[in-house]
């Protein structure tokens, strides 16, 4: 990757980007921010998320590493859906929908 990355971009960060992160230490990252911060040439700092196999973010970081060293992640990792995406799922409910249903008289299976 030789353009800079941009916040939402989905990214591998791995001993080409810096050592630190060789082997079973690569990161999935997520990017938030670019800092316009000066380092030395090739090298830059990025703020994002770690994620996980699941593409759920388990830390926030602050990485320093080589532009050249990025790559695009080749697949974005499953997502796992959640109970808010559910139609009729509330802070309420105990899973059934039982709450969503009393408030909003919606027709919701459960």
């Amino acid at each position: 990757m030789t353009a800079r990355p941009s916040p939402g971009d989905l990214i591998v960060v791995d001993g080409r980007a810096s050592v630190q992160f060789a082997g079973d230490r690569a990161l999935t990252f997520r990017v938030v921010s670019v800092s316009d911060q000066p380092t030395y040439a090739g090298w830059i700092w990025l703020t994002g998320y770690v994620l996980n196999h699941r593409g759920e973010a388990t830390a926030k970081r602050e990485v320093y590493v080589q532009l050249t060293g990025l790559h695009p992640a080749t697949s974005t990792p499953a997502l796992k859906a959640s109970r808010a995406t559910r139609p009729c799922a509330s802070r309420g409910d105990q899973g059934d929908g039982r709450a969503a249903r009393a408030r909003s008289g919606a027709a919701c299976s459960g």
